[in-house]
């Protein structure tokens, strides 16, 4: 036990944490194993007669699965593109390119003392940013994100986003009103009354959408946008998606209307007496709705998983299974090849190239490759993959220009953020409103 307990003192905290959690996953596979073994009948029976009970169960854990990886590439979007505007390399340390700084980063927040203050109500100070996050996740529920790819289709999909969304101004005031705390009561306040007055503009904003949709299903919106670009909404309702565009930059809290936490003016707002995890909770909710707001942009005005121009239906049929021996003979054979042909010009061309070094550029080589050419062939084969390869692309489009404007803009005061609203967002979306009922009327008629 001494030797066992000694060797267990050497290990660093990766190495312990990997040296629980294998055994860990290894008995659970086991167990998954046996139980799938012995009862996988009655499971599959199970999933046909509760179908819809599974794909919401097998939906809800794969958008909290999705959440975390989402997060973390928009912070590394963050350093690495802030970076070059600022002729700044940025992280370049930690994992390839500095990939894996933002998981250090989540780690870091993790591993910080959770505190609470003496005067808070513990209760509602540790559910706030349960609330916060809660509220962000579950409008993914209704996000369609290629051709079958949703969690539920509701008739009220667009209502039920607003509303549920609508529920973080519920947690910010929860963290304000329970720290105990002058500033950070100030700070809940002044966020929800932020959000409230944006909430306004921005449901007015897609009235006209759902004047010409007459569907507030956010499958529907997608598929009227078929075919060419030019049925995308955002021709039809220009006015609206800038008026849309601006109150969900608003409702994210991204610059330039990042007022719910400035500290520059009034300490960390709602958060200033959080810390650890709770604390990560509610940035970590705040780069998901970057993700959230620029996947509902594309959905109402962009055309979702459509492509930009209809393409001809094409389909690759492969059959491995009538290749017989060769395949094994391919599989066998056809890394060691593949690997040498890539590598050959790198030891002919570059002489001073150690071999080892050429033959891990070959491998890497091929191994993208490889994902390319499967990637291609899912892409023209199988129309969710296609779809979602175009709806994560124009995703990230807008996600790049918020990560843009968090680089170039300043901050804005608390008078202009709320005058820009009421005096301006507010008549606009009316104008909107009004223009576009008008014209479904000239033209009904």
């Amino acid at each position: 036990m001494a030797v066992v307990a000694r060797a267990w003192g050497r290990l660093t905290i990766p190495g312990k944490v990997l040296f629980t959690v294998l055994p860990l996953l290894l008995a659970l596979g086991l167990a998954l194993a046996a139980v799938v073994g012995l009862f996988g009948g009655a499971i599959v029976d199970l999933a046909v007669q509760y179908g819809e009970v599974v794909r919401f169960l097998a939906s809800a854990t794969i958008i909290l699965l999705i959440t975390i990886p989402t997060a973390f590439l928009i912070i590394f979007m963050e350093m690495k593109i802030i970076a070059f505007m600022n002729l700044r390399i940025g992280p370049d340390r930690v994992g390839p390119w500095g990939t894996l700084l933002s998981v250090v980063h989540g780690l870091k927040v993790l591993m910080k003392e959770d505190f609470t203050p003496s005067g808070a109500d513990s209760l509602v100070f540790t559910l706030a940013p349960v609330v916060v996050y809660g509220a962000s996740v579950m409008t993914l529920l209704v996000i369609p994100f290629a051709p079958g790819l949703f969690a539920q289709d509701f008739n009220l999909g667009l209502l039920y986003f607003f509303a549920v969304g609508g529920l973080s101004v519920v947690g910010l005031m929860m963290a304000g009103w329970s720290s105990f705390n002058k500033y950070s009561l100030l700070g809940g306040l002044r966020s929800a009354a932020q959000m409230v007055s944006y909430e306004i503009p921005l449901t007015l904003s897609v009235v006209g959408l759902l004047l010409l949709a007459g569907t507030m299903s956010l499958n529907q919106f997608v598929e009227n946008q078929s075919g060419w670009f030019t049925n995308w909404y955002i021709f039809q309702q220009p006015l609206g998606f800038v008026i849309f565009f601006i109150a969900m930059t608003a409702e994210a809290n991204r610059t330039p209307f990042d007022l719910t936490e400035a500290d520059s003016e009034i300490v960390a707002g709602f958060a200033t007496e959080y810390s650890g995890m709770r604390f990560g909770f509610f940035f970590f909710a705040e780069y998901v709705n970057v993700f959230i707001v620029s996947a509902l942009t594309v959905v109402l005005f962009f055309g979702g998983w459509n492509a930009p121009f209809p393409f001809p239906e094409l389909s690759v049929a492969l059959d491995p299974g009538g290749l017989g021996i060769w395949l094994l003979v391919g599989i066998a054979l056809g890394p060691v090849v593949g690997t040498l042909i890539l590598a050959a010009p790198f030891i002919l061309l570059r002489s001073t190239m150690p071999i080892w070094q050429a033959l891990v550029a070959g491998f890497v080589l091929l191994n993208a490759l490889v994902v390319g050419l499967v990637l291609a062939w899912a892409f023209i084969s199988f129309e969710w993959v296609a779809g979602l390869l175009w709806f994560l692309g124009k995703t990230y489009a807008f996600v790049f220009t918020f990560v843009w404007m968090r680089g170039t803009l300043p901050r804005i005061r608390i008078d202009q953020l709320m005058g820009f609203a009421w005096k301006w967002l507010l008549p606009a979306a009316l104008l909107n409103l009004f223009v576009t009922a008008g014209a479904i009327l000239v033209v009904g008629r």
